[in-house]
């Protein structure tokens, strides 16, 4: 199954409000069979399939497993630690993927 191109497409128009700085330094790349977005070499957030996939510092991932439409990235079938999938519902708006983007490129910048 290809992954939700709309989605991928959303994300990137998203990246235009960022500081060039910072959207100059995110580049897509073919994985998990969809698609993700490296800040600076770091996964930060990506579709595979109909759902967002986001990295998310280990130290927020209780309160944001809590939030409707997320669940844990389970692509092995065992929870993957600091990624979570979220649903087409739980982004429907732009506000809404723009938290789960900030939240993703939060992690690379800690990571750097």
């Amino acid at each position: 199954m290809a992954y939700n191109e709309y989605l991928s497409k959303r994300i990137e128009a998203s990246f235009a409000y960022f500081p060039k700085e910072i959207s100059s330094e995110i580049i897509p790349k073919r994985m998990f069979g969809g698609i993700a977005f490296l800040y600076k070499g770091k996964m930060t957030i990506g579709v595979i399939k109909q759902d967002l996939m986001v990295r998310v510092l280990n130290s927020k991932m209780e309160d944001i497993l809590k939030k409707e439409y997320v669940r844990p990235m389970d692509f092995t079938k065992k929870p993957i630690k600091e990624f979570i999938y979220v649903s087409s519902n739980g982004i429907k708006t732009e506000e809404e993927l723009q938290f789960y983007i900030e939240l993703g490129l939060e992690h690379a910048l800690t990571k750097i």
